[in-house]
């Protein structure tokens, strides 16, 4: 975002909470982080010579290397100037008569900008459960998202983790060969994927760097923003029995995020969903030598992928040690933290430390931490008391001049990141130059146009099987928080019509019912800058019609093109 608003002349600022850059990678810095979207696809496409020369050294990143891209990053291109550290928004304030926004943080800044751009992540407000006697542990205990910046060694301890997701699952091996003994405390088991990570190869990064370009455009257009290694346009329910458990292990031997996309349908259809899911259950079943921990491992009562589906080293396997003891809290919660260990019933789990890897308050918590007020003092808050609204995930209503980077409503979390922010990025810079070219004050999305988002938004979330999991997608992770499903499914293919579309809106190409309406503050005149014109419908048919589409997707971008525009006849 830095890099792009200097390429357009915008002066900015970043303030950012941590003492170092790096967002995600900066907090997670637990044994075992690591990304599960292969290196060279999770990597910044912006500028050619950054590509060519950043060596990547294995298939999936760890976090020490993704931190010091990042750090590289912001050194080759003089941006650390421009970002103020340690620094915690508290409150950020529309004024009126000024068309501006005036921020305070918890150092006494007080700062005004015409545009406030949040980039404050969708995974960044770590959860620690309300446990009795916490205060009391005698050891120590930290959570996987902020894990401290000093080396942790576990030898010889007794080690307590909570939660068996994504961090957990990359964390227990690793903790479990350090440590004396380690007890995992479950109460949801999660599906899981090995990665089959490894050395980078010297052909594989050659076979990248030779065409990049090629390869980027391909990402731009791909549904979840990353290349497939051989995708299959099919059905699990086309073919035989045996040819689809042929394609299940061929996905399983690649490893990855990949095994989702091994048919077109896991994520619409339930009996495709259910030969995928029990495809894994009996993987799981074969590595686990306890038959009663396996049964305890194995998720049942949802589809899988409908919770972030987890990619491993090792984490199965590792129920295979001595040293590792699994403790099922469906049978019972945890009743309180003595200072020694942890209490179940009338059993106490003796433990010298504790890791909470119980995950984030999701896609919104980040955002609702700032006291945010709108036009007319409208807050945040109270715009999102009964689920987070906003239009592409990029704006809301009421708050004009406010943009959000990879918001709730849009795709973000169900894609590769990296992606689906330089996507929100350049939008947003296109968006401000073009405001300023036209002496253009603030820009807002009307009611209509977010109400419409945000019915689209559901409509293709209850299209497909998501709405089957309590996961942090819905919030369910919280207590008392709304169960919306927050991220946009239709996939990066959808996401990327709407952007299209509302791209048109003010360069003035396209009339849409739900448009956007740029506003002149200095009059207070509402102008609408939209024509007539659909000659760019054609070029925009053709843009879609090349992209590889499952099902669902064809139903979205239709949908979209139908409900907006019409179909020209």
């Amino acid at each position: 975002m830095l890099y792009r608003l200097r390429k357009y002349g915008f002066s900015a600022k970043i303030l950012e909470a941590g003492d170092g850059i790096g967002g995600t990678w900066y907090w997670n810095r637990y044994p075992g982080a690591r990304c599960d979207i292969e290196s060279m696809q999770y990597s910044y496409s912006f500028s050619e010579e950054l590509q060519q020369e950043w060596k990547w050294s294995e298939i999936f990143s760890s976090q020490s290397e993704i931190l010091r891209y990042l750090n590289y990053v912001v050194d080759k291109f003089d941006l650390r100037k421009d970002i103020q550290l340690g620094t915690r928004v508290d409150t950020v304030y529309f004024d009126e008569a000024h068309s501006r926004w005036e921020v305070q943080t918890n150092r006494e800044d007080r700062l005004f900008a015409n545009f406030c751009i949040m980039a404050t992540g969708c995974l960044s407000t770590a959860r620690v459960p309300q446990i009795k006697g916490l205060d009391i542990f005698n050891g120590q205990h930290y959570h996987t998202g902020r894990w401290p910046h000093m080396n942790i060694c576990f030898n010889g301890r007794r080690v307590a983790v909570i939660g068996t997701g994504s961090s957990g699952i990359q964390s227990i091996p690793v903790i479990a060969e350090q440590a004396d003994h380690v007890f995992v405390f479950q109460r949801t088991p999660n599906f899981s994927i090995p990665s089959r990570n490894g050395l980078l190869k010297a052909e594989y990064e050659q076979w990248w760097k030779s065409n990049y370009a090629e390869y980027r455009r391909q990402i731009s257009e791909a549904p979840f923003g990353f290349i497939l290694k051989d995708k299959k346009n099919i059905s699990a329910m086309t073919v035989t029995p045996e040819e689809r458990q042929h394609e299940l292990e061929r996905s399983w031997q690649n490893g990855g995020l990949d095994f989702l996309l091994s048919f077109n349908d896991l994520f619409i259809n339930k009996e495709s969903n259910d030969a995928a899911a029990e495809f894994v259950r009996t993987k799981i079943r074969e590595t686990v030598k306890n038959p009663e921990v396996a049964e305890v491992l194995i998720p049942q009562n949802y589809p899988i992928g409908t919770k972030r589906l987890c990619v491993d080293t090792n984490y199965f396997q590792a129920f295979n040690r001595d040293n590792v003891t699994l403790v099922d809290l469906r049978n019972g919660p945890i009743d309180e933290i003595t200072p020694n260990g942890i209490r179940i019933k009338e059993k106490v789990y003796e433990v010298d430390d504790i890791v909470f890897a119980t995950g984030f308050d999701a896609m919104t918590g980040a955002l609702l931490q700032i006291d945010i007020h709108g036009r007319s003092g409208k807050t945040l808050q109270d715009k999102w008391a009964e689920g987070p609204r906003t239009y592409l995930g990029l704006m809301m209503a009421d708050f004009p001049n406010l943009f959000i980077i990879t918001g709730p409503g849009s795709p973000s979390v169900l894609t590769n990141m990296l992606p689906s922010i330089e996507q929100h990025v350049d939008w947003i810079v296109e968006c401000l130059n073009y405001l300023r070219m036209h002496h253009y004050d603030t820009i807002e999305p009307q009611v209509e146009a977010e109400n419409a988002w945000v019915l689209h938004v559901n409509e293709i979330a209850n299209a497909t099987l998501f709405p089957l999991a309590n996961s942090w997608y819905v919030g369910a992770n919280i207590d008392g928080k709304p169960r919306v499903f927050m991220p946009y499914a239709g996939a990066r293919i959808g996401i990327q019509i709407r952007v299209a579309l509302s791209s048109l809106i003010y360069k003035r190409l396209v009339s849409l019912p739900t448009r956007a309406i740029i506003k002149t503050t200095t009059t207070g005149q509402m102008v609408n800058l939209i024509s007539t014109d659909v000659s760019k419908f054609e070029e925009l048919y053709k843009f879609i019609h090349h992209l590889w589409a499952t099902p669902v997707e064809v139903l979205i971008v239709f949908g979209i093109i139908w409900n907006e525009i019409g179909i020209p006849t």
